[in-house]
């Protein structure tokens, strides 16, 4: 902490080990470790992390406080972070890295040894979630019940470990096949009740959620299934006093949607047509190349548009466009996916206008920085006294998570906004508005 900041005596102070555990030891689990072991090492610098790399303003322009993040809030420090996985396939991150191909033989040759130490706890799968998996280190039970109970006495077992003082869950892993909200997800009683009858709506990554909560474990959901986002772990994680967030990483194509369409919105510039398309040759990829996930990824995608634009509110300019999203299973592109991108626009007169974006990214170089500070706001936030949805996290994900009743917010700056000056309130600051005030006065 700086001289310029004072913790309020209401937040905990983050003493002790923080352990962050993922589900999924995939590319962007193990590019998330080995980044942070590289940074903590002096190899490589935190680029693409709030928490490590920007800073937040203070006060009036002329009293030029801007301090970094890490140094105004009480956030874990990188060297007091453990790290676990669990995952079906028992690589441990080392192999899984090397596999996955994102990171080179230079940046994973001076972690090779730390990397290879991390084994990937037996994985809650079920293959008819995420079909295109198969693996064996796998957990077994009688009950989904059964199994969600393994995984709380993991948490438990790796505190002890690894001497944590505290945990966060962060996942990571693949997408599952759609699923609606039903009656086994209305309230915890039904909820608790489906998992002893193995029923099918309850999902593997549910019981990652569950398990966490009951623990006590902030859970942040990387993935656009169904999993903490339902009435009975939402009733869970206000009863326990636990922050949530999600869902699905926002990294490629869809940060870039909340960078541009805000950008025609506030222009008054109407919109035609946006058709997107990727090619992804990951896991990720393969896993999105089965219909019935692509479907849960599909929903998230297609819900940002709309809600940043509001056609109901624009019909003129925004009624009725057309909105195509493709992903397509490429693998020699591997975890380098290319989104294209050709978004008709209408101006002036009514006369047409193209955008075209082409856009290169490795998704998981993008997805890393975020579980990162997920992890450290959720713990931040606990230690804090939050609870539930934190909807100030919604600048990571392609369908935040809102309140009941509430429109969630998807322009990637209003979002922005909201992060820093939940930061502001929590540490006894003035919020930024940028009015100005007092150059008003009479």
């Amino acid at each position: 902490m700086t001289p310029t900041s004072k913790t309020p005596a209401s937040i905990k102070p983050a003493t002790g080990k923080l352990g962050i555990l993922t589900p999924g030891l995939g590319a962007v689990a193990t590019t998330f470790i080995a980044g942070s072991e590289s940074i903590r090492r002096g190899l490589s610098k935190p680029i693409g992390s709030l928490t490590q790399m920007a800073t937040v303003r203070l006060g009036k322009r002329t009293e030029n406080r801007s301090p970094l993040i890490k140094d105004f809030v009480p956030l874990a420090s990188l060297d007091d972070l453990a790290f676990g996985a669990w995952d079906p396939i028992p690589d441990d991150a080392l192999t899984a890295a090397r596999k996955a191909g994102v990171l080179e033989a230079r940046d994973l040759d001076p972690i090779a040894d730390f990397l290879a130490g991390i084994k990937p706890m037996p994985a809650v799968f079920d293959n008819k979630y995420v079909t295109r998996i198969n693996g064996s280190n796998v957990k077994k039970g009688a009950t989904k019940r059964d199994l969600a109970e393994q995984l709380r006495q993991d948490m438990r077992d790796f505190k002890a470990k690894h001497g944590c003082s505290r945990l966060a869950v962060v996942w990571c892993a693949s997408t599952e096949v759609f699923i609606k909200h039903g009656p086994t997800h209305a309230t915890l009683e039904a909820f608790e009740k489906a998992m002893l009858a193995n029923d099918e709506s309850i999902a593997p990554s549910m019981l990652y959620a569950w398990a966490a909560l009951m623990e006590d474990v902030p859970f942040a959901n990387g993935a656009p299934n169904l999993t903490v986002d339902i009435p009975a772990l939402l009733q869970l994680a206000n009863d326990r006093g636990v922050p949530i967030s999600g869902k699905d990483f926002k990294t490629g194509q869809t940060w870039m949607k909340t960078v541009i369409a805000p950008g025609l919105k506030a222009r008054m510039l109407g919109l035609a047509g946006w058709y997107s398309t990727n090619i992804l040759g990951n896991r990720d990829g393969e896993v999105l190349d089965d219909p019935a996930s692509f479907k849960t990824k599909e929903e998230s995608k297609l819900s940002v548009l709309h809600t940043i634009l509001q056609p109901d509110k624009y019909p003129e300019l925004y009624k009725d466009f057309s909105h195509v999203v493709r992903i397509n299973y490429y693998p020699p592109r591997g975890d380098n996916k290319e989104g294209w991108d050709n978004i008709d626009i209408v101006g002036w007169m009514n006369y047409p206008m193209q955008i075209k974006v082409n856009f290169l990214c490795r998704d998981s170089i993008l997805a890393a920085p975020i579980v990162l500070d997920l992890a450290l706001f959720s713990d931040f936030a606990h230690r804090a006294g939050m609870k539930g949805i934190q909807e100030w996290l919604s600048f990571y994900y392609k369908s935040p998570m809102a309140a009941a009743g509430l429109q969630p917010e998807h322009d990637l700056f209003i979002q922005q906004t909201k992060l820093k000056n939940t930061l502001r309130h929590l540490m006894g600051e003035e919020q930024i508005t940028h009015l100005g005030l007092e150059y008003y006065a009479t």
